[in-house]
């Protein structure tokens, strides 16, 4: 009885928060002054950290043809991912994947709630996992596929490829501590876990240009990432106008905020903290 209530208390402050986000979302949405050539523009947040959900806002109306599906890798609890806006307030069905069996507890009780067709999946996530990943997913071509596992995020987008997925927009996240010029990420390990691999916790993931030079061999564009450098955004070119994409000036490279902000110092300084650790040339 005691469990329940705890639950049910747990539960009404999430849909609280739920719609609160929501309705930030929306008003951020509705303020925002589109130019379609400049993607800093097409940001607003209301589940996602950085803008996220307003630049998957743009390039999803843009899609040429759409099945309302996507695939999101490091999902945390529903409450800030960049699909829980698809599945709120857009109905999209998905599949939100997580490591966490206690993170995903909580997005069960939430997120089926809003879209019959949202899954929610107690699944670490690495090379090996991805087919059956792959398995699961109703869609091999998702309109969006979001992978943020802070770690061996190349290797699983090689294994995410691999695998057959070909998803419209496909959003990562790049360390700007590695800079706009090094092409490198880390070393592939199956249980990585960022937080105990280096104090500083800057040991981690893949750099913007080793991020461009993979989705150019699979076919793919790029078109900008976020203004807070977190997150790299690129679209299978065979699911837009090519006006709409040659029009686009994205941005090419930008500094991690919370990264500047912790270290008081740019992506040069931070770099210097951790390059005596292994990196493998892209």
């Amino acid at each position: 009885m005691i469990k329940k209530l705890f639950h049910f208390m747990l539960d009404l402050r999430d849909r609280q928060q739920m719609a609160i986000a929501v309705g930030k979302g929306a008003a951020m949405m509705q303020g925002r002054r589109i130019d379609m050539t400049r993607p800093a523009t097409w940001e607003f947040s209301a589940f996602s950290q950085n803008g996220e959900d307003g630049v998957l806002d743009v390039l999803r109306k843009e899609l040429t043809d759409s099945n309302r599906y996507f695939v999101e890798i490091g999902s945390a609890d529903g409450m800030q991912n960049n699909s829980s806006w698809l599945v709120v307030a857009e109905q999209y069905a998905g599949l939100m994947v997580e490591g966490n069996s206690k993170l995903v507890d909580r997005a069960k009780r939430l997120i089926p709630h809003y879209s019959v067709g949202a899954e929610c999946v107690n699944m670490f996530v690495n090379s090996n996992s991805i087919k059956a990943l792959k398995d699961l997913a109703l869609h091999s071509d998702p309109d969006v596929f979001s992978l943020d596992i802070d770690g061996i995020d190349y290797y699983v987008a090689e294994a995410v490829f691999d695998a057959g997925f070909r998803p419209k927009i496909f959003v990562v996240e790049y360390n700007s501590a590695f800079g706009p010029e090094r092409s490198i990420t880390i070393p592939y390990k199956e249980n990585f876990s960022f937080g105990q691999e280096h104090p500083t916790r800057l040991y981690y993931g893949v750099s913007i240009s080793a991020w461009r030079k993979f989705f150019d061999k699979q076919g793919y564009r790029f078109v900008t990432v976020d203004s807070k450098g977190v997150n790299a955004f690129f679209v299978n070119p065979n699911s837009f106008d090519a006006s709409f994409l040659n029009a686009v000036a994205g941005s090419s490279f930008a500094e991690n905020l919370y990264q500047l902000r912790k270290f008081r110092g740019a992506f040069s300084e931070q770099f210097k903290l951790i390059a005596d650790q292994r990196f493998v040339d892209v």
